[in-house]
């Protein structure tokens, strides 16, 4: 049985039939859903007590705020020009907008953007840090920039992790100052956009890696896997990975 989106008659029926001490297994068969339906609806909206509006309200503004998938707009293309200006990476770029704009544009689709206006004669391509070099997908082999100790390489990562399916799953990343001075420290969770930054005096490996342990020991437990790119910058990664 699929999941169904509960209108707020289904939901007067579950307040009801928990009032009369019903287990989940014959609130789901009695208004013909499945039952994960109505253990997410249950540990959702319940503190104390199941509330039927309540429930409907909050369900209301969930929707409202789901992330959209939207087609890049002008205006979008304006605000990926200007940031990679700055020298945010796409992952970045794509994180913010969630987090701003409560837009879900993959890093994927900005790159073949940049792309596509490179072939169309564009030159936003000499924002990025590997500039006219050929993009790979992280998928695919990586070619190193030098070597880091203790490297992993991404074909050994698990294969969830490009899945975007949990929540965990994070990339690090460097964002070089105006005028080339100071750099921001980025923490981006794959699934969620959830972002953390710290401002940084420079690039450098030793700054970076303390600015990563603060950021990382709050949310610690919850990670599972780290992603960066081979710039030297991380080159202390084993201090940051236990």
């Amino acid at each position: 049985m699929k999941y169904r989106q509960l209108t707020l008659e289904k939901r007067y029926q579950i307040s009801a039939l928990r009032k009369l001490g019903k287990n989940q297994s014959y609130i789901a068969n009695e208004i013909g859903v499945h039952k994960a339906t109505i253990c997410r609806e249950l540990s959702r909206n319940s503190l104390t007590k199941y509330s039927a509006e309540a429930a409907h309200v909050t369900a209301r503004i969930r929707h409202k705020k789901k992330p959209r998938k939207i087609r890049l707009t002008q205006a979008i293309k304006v605000y990926i020009g200007q940031k990679l200006k700055e020298h945010w990476s796409p992952q970045q770029i794509s994180g913010r907008l969630h987090v701003d704009k409560n837009l879900f544009i993959s890093h994927e689709t900005i790159y073949q953007y940049i792309y596509k206006n490179l072939r169309q004669g564009g030159t936003l391509y000499k924002n990025l840090r590997h500039q006219n070099k050929k993009y790979t997908r992280r998928s695919s082999q990586y070619k190193t920039r030098g070597q880091i100790k203790g490297r992993v390489s991404i074909e050994e990562r698990p294969s969830i992790v490009e899945t975007y399916s949990r929540i965990g799953d994070v990339e690090i990343d460097t964002v070089i100052g105006k005028g080339h001075k100071g750099a921001i420290v980025t923490i981006v969770d794959r699934k969620s956009k959830f972002s953390l930054f710290k401002i940084v005096d420079s690039k450098q490996a030793l700054p970076v890696k303390n600015a990563l342990i603060d950021l990382m020991n709050p949310i610690k437990d919850y990670i599972y896997t780290v992603t960066s790119d081979n710039g030297k910058e991380f080159s202390f990664h084993p201090a940051f990975n236990q």
